[in-house]
């Protein structure tokens, strides 16, 4: 099992709980098993798609996601309003930073403000050393892989190797936001996992 110690013990002195799991579906038993009766929202998230939950906490909670909806915006409306919010990050440093790109800014937006609750669930491919290698993953990994998923005409999804900074009007990376710890007024729990998932 990959050792964890260092970001839970820096993400626990910025504010956040955190809790380790060897397996994705650990971590979906986890929140299935605590979160009941909850509107919940979902954050643009392969990770999240991977382990199922908007079909699992969809049987006892209110799920939104504009991925599953055939009214994105709408979706995307109601999940910012949402008691919880689940999404993941493009890059965790292990100095306890959280870095995400978006496009929209739904997804973003809702790490900032308007929920009970926000849960993270990263898992182990995510990592990097320092803040700038976390940024530089954001970057230079995930966002070509979800540019190139997502079908864009961007340098980045076309060479799929690095971020060109474009000025593609297919360009997803709109935004880029820091979290240094949970926002004022807003519980966030990090679930850090020791598999691969997401981009």
């Amino acid at each position: 099992m990959m050792k964890f110690d260092t970001v839970k013990k820096n993400l626990e002195a910025r504010g956040y709980a955190v809790r380790v799991f060897s397996t994705g579906k650990e971590a979906a038993d986890y929140l299935d098993a605590n979160l009941d009766g909850k509107s919940v929202g979902f954050g643009g998230s392969v990770t999240l798609d991977a382990l199922g939950l908007y079909e699992r906490l969809g049987t006892h909670n209110k799920v939104m996601w504009h991925w599953k909806w055939e009214d994105k915006n709408a979706a995307r409306r109601e999940a910012t309003t949402a008691d919880v919010y689940l999404t993941s990050v493009n890059g965790l440093a292990e100095t306890g930073e959280l870095v995400n790109i978006d496009g929209a800014g739904n997804r973003v937006a809702a790490t900032l403000f308007g929920h009970e609750k926000v849960y993270f669930v990263i898992g182990r491919n995510k990592l990097a050393p320092t803040y700038d290698e976390a940024v530089w993953r954001a970057r230079n990994i995930a966002s070509p892989q979800n540019a190139r998923r997502l079908g864009k005409k961007t340098p980045c999804a076309v060479k799929g190797d690095r971020c060109y900074d474009c000025k593609s009007p297919e360009r997803i990376c709109r935004g880029l936001v820091t979290l240094w710890g949970p926002m004022m007024g807003m519980e966030a729990e990090v679930l850090l996992i020791d598999e691969d998932l997401g981009m």
